[in-house]
């Protein structure tokens, strides 16, 4: 091999390698620090970020960011932790399930209701925010990222009806992905994917390399995950891609 051929081929497998680690969120070093030190994203993400941060502010908003890039590890820990009932499991009505009741791979369905299966959260990619109002939350208030903030009298059910409506004015930008009637996984208004980059980590996501990570990691019930991957993928990914 030409020594351009051979570098070319590197350049192609690093390249290769760096994408399947943003993929699985493994790595965070692509990505920039937004609002605060703490919290992530990736690059082409600021311009729009800070434009829908502005219409907000002008609408009488504070828009308030408590979750962008989250990498493999901590969704691996929030996954283990719910799995071993450090954490909570919620049913379709946000109610704690009794999770020793039941069988392992219904285990594994109660908690892909709320929580990804690392290696498959949206979060990886850095392209994924959970967003909420702060204006009309008393100052002692702990958010909670659940439907009733959203709808009636909670605290950002203004703002998520205006933001309902911004969305609609620029479909080629921000959506929320978990919506009712597709999939598995429960409603998240609060949840926003900017669509010209997520769309294309998306479909990258495949059941071959999930299960090919989830043979290598030490997750809690993985002997039910690898059993189901393919009705795991099918309900919890693949309507989203």
């Amino acid at each position: 091999m030409k020594r351009g051929a051979q570098n070319m081929a590197i350049r192609e497998s690093n390249l290769y390698l760096l994408q399947e680690y943003d993929l699985f969120g493994i790595s965070d070093q692509h990505l920039v620090s937004f609002s605060k030190p703490t919290l992530k994203v990736h690059p082409q993400l600021v311009p729009a970020l800070s434009a829908l941060t502005q219409k907000a502010a002008e609408a009488g908003f504070d828009m308030r960011i408590a979750s962008g890039f989250r990498s493999f590890e901590r969704q691996l820990l929030i996954w283990n932790n719910k799995a071993s009932g450090v954490r909570s499991v919620l049913d379709q009505f946000g109610q704690p399930i009794a999770l020793t009741s039941l069988k392992e791979y219904q285990q594994v369905f109660a908690i892909l209701r709320w929580s990804a299966l690392p290696g498959a959260s949206r979060h990886h990619w850095g392209t994924d925010i959970d967003v909420y109002d702060v204006s009309r939350m008393p100052a002692d208030y702990q958010l909670q990222l659940t439907m009733e903030e959203t709808q009636g009298n909670g605290y950002c059910s203004a703002f998520h009806r205006w933001l309902t409506q911004e969305l609609q004015r620029s479909p080629n930008g921000f959506f929320r992905p978990y919506v009712a009637g597709v999939g598995g996984i429960a409603p998240e208004p609060w949840h926003l994917s900017y669509a010209p980059l997520a769309r294309s980590f998306a479909t990258q996501l495949t059941e071959a390399s999930l299960r090919k990570i989830i043979k290598e990691t030490d997750i809690a019930l993985k002997g039910s995950i690898l059993k189901n991957l393919r009705k795991i993928f099918n309900k919890y990914i693949k309507p989203y891609q």
